[in-house]
């Protein structure tokens, strides 16, 4: 498997990686969609943008995103 790490990817690899992560999660297409932020996460491409952006890795954004569920 190849690494999705920042570090190891460019930002179009980047988008492509959220594109199909997210597509085949839900089994919908995210644009259009309010699943996620109907859940609290918002617009699903505003949260993975910071990894999009080379700003913060998806592990990172997936832990703040699951932190006020977690005991």
């Amino acid at each position: 498997m190849r690494s999705i790490l920042i570090k190891d990817t460019t930002r179009e690899e980047r988008e492509k990686i959220v594109r199909q992560a997210l597509w085949g999660g839900c089994g919908s297409e995210c644009e259009f969609c309010s699943g996620c932020d109907n859940m609290g996460g918002g617009r699903i491409d505003e949260m993975y943008q910071p990894y999009i952006d080379g700003e913060k890795e998806i592990a990172e954004i997936n832990a703040a995103y699951r932190a006020p569920f977690v005991r």
